[in-house]
């Protein structure tokens, strides 16, 4: 494990441990250097010290940095089981197009073939165990989402998300067709009281949670909404129109499985269709699109034929 030796200088002294650690370009963010202090990987004065630790003049700060990021034989396999798109690379980002099946990160139940490890050596910054992910998608939902490729450009785009400068519209077929062309759902949200595996409004600890849609098309017996995320919750979309008893066609943890037999859905009509944000590093204005995929396009149709069908009376 490489190690960052230091000597705090005179202009130092009285600096916060986590605020002279984030300066030095090996750490880059405060949130990075909080990290490793937790860890115990910080020595000030050769003992472990907590974050508000205060520097003296001429005290040594030894740090135990996070060894460099190789593709193990192991994540070269999952990059080949974690098909995904690059629609957009440089020094500092990746834009990725996931796949409807593709978990982006390690987890309960996935350890392998995710796309953190496909991007192996690619991707930084943030939590050890999920570099470069700045937000994430569900496993059964496509498209677009920002993967960070340094720590500080991890922690800007984190800020820009917590900011609300990140544009992040999605498309979904629900059930049923709701009252209101547009709107929004203003429902905070949280771990279910009665089933923890799930996202809803009952919850003993809901979070503030903000969700604008617009019907796209009208059908029969669905709608193909446009979705604009203001908040970025753990299942927002799906718990969301649930709430208001139009869940995702093909969401079965939702309320949606009788919808998605009846289309020969396989996994949730959701994809995440449009990404925007400014860049930050160079402050350009970047702009993602994704295509519905061939799946969905396939359902959309079999959706229109259904409604097609009922104003034929047949």
């Amino acid at each position: 494990m490489p190690r960052l030796e230091l000597t705090a200088g005179t202009d130092d002294a009285g600096t916060r441990l986590d605020a002279y650690l984030a300066a030095r370009p090996e750490i880059g963010t405060r949130a990075a250097a909080q990290r490793l202090i937790e860890a115990g990987r910080v020595k000030a004065g050769g003992r472990a010290r907590l974050k508000r630790h205060g520097l003296r003049a001429g005290e040594d700060v030894v740090v135990e940095l996070d060894d460099p990021v190789d593709a193990a034989p192991s994540e070269i396999a999952g990059a080949a089981a974690a098909p995904h798109t690059v629609v957009f690379e440089d020094d500092h980002l990746i834009i990725v197009d996931k796949p409807a099946g593709v978990v982006v990160h390690p987890g309960h139940g996935q350890s392998h073939g995710t796309l953190v490890q496909a991007l192996a050596g690619r991707a930084a910054g943030g939590p050890p165990d999920r570099p470069g992910i700045v937000h994430r998608l569900d496993r059964d939902t496509s498209g677009l989402l920002v993967v960070a490729r340094s720590e500080p450009v991890h922690a800007a785009l984190s800020d820009a998300l917590r900011r609300r400068e990140v544009r992040r519209e999605y498309v979904a077929l629900v059930e049923g067709v709701p009252d209101a062309r547009s709107g929004t759902i203003d429902a905070p949200v949280g771990r279910d009281r009665s089933d923890r595996t799930l996202v809803s409004t009952s919850s003993d600890r809901p979070r503030n949670a903000r969700t604008h849609f617009e019907i796209r098309e009208a059908l029969a017996r669905a709608a193909l909404l446009a979705l604009r995320l203001e908040t970025g919750r753990t299942h927002q979309i799906r718990a969301h129109l649930a709430a208001i008893e139009h869940p995702v066609c093909g969401d079965p943890r939702y309320g949606g499985r009788a919808s998605g037999e009846r289309l020969g859905l396989e996994r949730q009509f959701l994809h995440s269709a449009r990404l925007g944000f400014a860049h930050p590093i160079t402050k350009e204005k970047l702009g993602f699109e994704s295509p519905l995929p061939s799946d969905l396009v396939a359902v959309l149709g079999r959706a229109r034929a259904e409604s097609r069908s009922a104003a034929r009376g047949d």
